[in-house]
Formats: C-alpha cells, sequence, structure tokens
C-alpha cells in the first residue's frame, strides 16, 4: 500500500513561522552579542543585552505575526462572505472551508516561542564568559552550529535542498554578525569606549 504524499503546501504556514522565527532570534541575539563585544563591554552587559534583544524580539515577531495573519484571515473572511452571496449558503464545501481559516493568536505564539528557542543558544553560549575573544567565538561557533541545523530542517521539512538551504542560512546569519559587528565596532571608537583588542 502507497503512502500518501507530502503536502509541502499545507506545511507553509506554519513552517515559515517556525523556521523564521528560531532563525531570526538566534541571529538576532547572536548579532546582538557579538556587537555588544565589539565595543569592549563586559561579560554581563552582553548578557543583559542579549535578554533584551530575546525579550523585545520575541514580543516583535509576535506582533508582527498577529497583525500579519489577522490581515490574512480578514481577506479570506471577505472572500468566503462574497463566494456565499454569489453561490448560496448550500454551495457544497463553503462551510467545510471554515475550519481552515488561519489562527493569528496561534501564529503570534509560535513565533515568539520559536524566536525565543532560537535565542537561547548564543545567550547561554556566550553569555558567561569573560574573556572577549573567547565570548565572541563562542557565540559565532554555537551560532554556526544552530544556524546550519535551521537550514536543513526547514529544507527537510519543506522538500528543498539541504545543502543549499544550510549554505543560504549560513551565510545570512554570518553577514548579519559582520555587519552589526562592524558598525559597532566602528561606533565604539567614534564615541570613546574601550574596545577590546581582537
Amino acid at each position: 500500500m502507497q503512502a500518501d504524499p507530502v503536502d509541502y503546501m499545507a506545511r507553509a504556514q506554519w513552517l515559515r513561522a517556525v523556521v523564521l522565527g528560531a532563525n531570526d532570534g538566534l541571529v538576532s541575539v547572536a548579532s546582538l552579542m557579538v556587537g555588544v563585544g565589539a565595543a569592549g563591554q563586559s561579560a554581563k552587559a552582553t548578557l543583559v543585552s542579549g535578554l533584551a534583544g530575546l525579550v523585545a524580539g520575541a514580543c516583535s515577531m509576535a506582533i508582527g505575526e498577529y497583525v500579519s495573519v489577522y490581515a490574512q484571515y480578514d481577506i479570506e473572511v471577505a472572500e468566503r462572505e462574497r463566494r456565499r452571496r454569489e453561490c448560496g449558503s448550500e454551495k457544497e464545501g463553503v462551510e467545510e472551508e471554515e475550519g481552515r481559516l488561519p489562527n493569528p493568536l496561534l501564529a503570534a505564539a509560535a513565533s515568539a516561542l520559536a524566536f525565543s528557542l532560537g535565542a537561547v543558544p548564543p545567550l547561554l553560549a556566550g553569555g558567561f564568559i569573560s574573556s572577549w575573544g573567547v565570548r565572541v567565538g563562542v557565540v559565532c561557533a554555537v551560532s554556526s552550529l544552530g544556524l546550519a541545523g535551521f537550514g536543513a530542517a526547514g529544507a527537510v521539512l519543506g522538500g528543498a535542498n539541504v545543502p543549499n538551504s544550510v549554505l543560504r542560512v549560513l551565510i545570512g546569519g554570518w553577514s548579519a554578525m559582520l555587519v552589526t559587528y562592524g558598525v559597532l565596532r566602528v561606533s565604539g571608537l567614534v564615541f570613546g569606549m574601550h574596545v577590546s583588542s581582537v
């Protein structure tokens, strides 16, 4: 007996929210911690900055996802109401679709949770290391492993090419960390902050 083919399109909505949220959490907090380290801040300041990034980012993701999915919900409700008026409520399948409407609260919660889970590895990896160079190296290494894992998981669940997905996610994450490091390093020099030597 042949198994039913996987409906990858049906996974698209929740997969996008989870992978995007986790990836954003990892990249945002790792970049923030590397950037704060570039300005020569202490391990405690780096930890607090990372924690602030986790909370602010999770809230931002939740609100953004809620607004986005609620807009989709409104559009779908309006479209179904239009079809109901045109075809009549007896049209087969119109009522069956009611249970398939997107859930804005569920999407918001999933995004916030995914962001938070993605932010935890760099926060725990580098938040308690006093040496600046070791801290930045550990955050970058742990973040790279996490990014590769998210890229691979997203590709497998979405039926896409795994190496391409992993490479794309790694390049994006490394770029974000490098840009944040560079901007804050220059800012630290401009504003006369003590900058740790590489």
